[in-house]
């Protein structure tokens, strides 16, 4: 095994703009679906039924397709299209549609809020309807029970299925070294291109990803414990029979 090439400043330079943009897209696709996620559970909620029906439509073409191939519908598709609108080219926020990155962000964050807004969907459905017409009897407006009981509440019982979603987030990044933006996958590959190394490179990102894996679970496992409402795991044992 060589891993000399670690050392070398060309590489690192790869190996860095690969890290920071694997991060920024769980980030902001993390937080953006998770938006999205609220939207399309309140939506299919609270909304008439035809805007319901055409939401759950949209949640179920998007978990019902490969996430690489709606990545090339926005690249190769919507991507495409768009310098044929006049006036695009020239606007504020062409150097953002021509940026690969912003499909991959788009492409994420859509894919989480259809996953993510299933899942918010059935725990706010699991709220028991008392708690919330306990809120009303305290005077709290419908506004104020959403947001300081029933959608506190329904986090509450799906934070465990929510970090699934973004450890899946993180697995799915290196979909977006097809569309040619420089991720982890995409800087082991031109590693492994420069220097013949087939395996050094691989690893190295495989251990990248299996240390954010492991702190995005802690961190998530801290967000659990320390959300209002939780119940300390301690107390949870104690309640148990026996």
């Amino acid at each position: 095994m060589d891993f000399s090439w670690i050392f070398d400043p060309f590489y690192q330079e790869y190996l860095w703009t690969g890290f920071v943009n694997t991060l920024l897209l769980v980030a902001v696709s993390g937080i953006l679906g998770l938006i999205l996620a609220v939207i399309i559970a309140l939506v299919q909620i609270t909304a008439p039924k035809p805007i319901a029906m055409l939401v759950r439509g949209f949640t179920t073409v998007i978990r019902g397709t490969p996430l690489l191939v709606q990545l090339f519908f926005f690249y190769d598709g919507v991507g495409r299209l768009l310098p044929e609108i006049p006036g695009i080219q020239e606007s504020i926020i062409w150097p953002l549609l021509r940026d690969p990155f912003f499909y991959g962000a788009l492409t994420f964050t859509i894919s989480v809020g259809a996953y993510s807004g299933e899942v918010l969907r059935g725990a706010m459905l699991s709220v028991p309807s008392g708690e919330l017409a306990a809120g009303r009897a305290f005077g709290l407006s419908r506004w104020q029970v959403l947001y300081r009981l029933w959608l506190p509440r329904a986090v509450q019982l799906c934070l465990p299925t929510l970090t699934g979603e973004m450890i899946l987030l993180l697995k799915s990044v290196p979909l977006v070294s097809t569309i040619a933006v420089m991720d982890l996958l995409k800087a082991a590959n031109l590693v492994r291109d420069e220097t013949f190394l087939v395996y050094e490179p691989l690893l190295l990102i495989a251990g990248i990803y299996i240390a954010l894996t492991v702190v995005l679970t802690i961190a998530m496992r801290l967000i659990e414990r320390n959300f209002p409402g939780a119940q300390p795991a301690k107390m949870q044992r104690r309640l148990l029979p026996g």
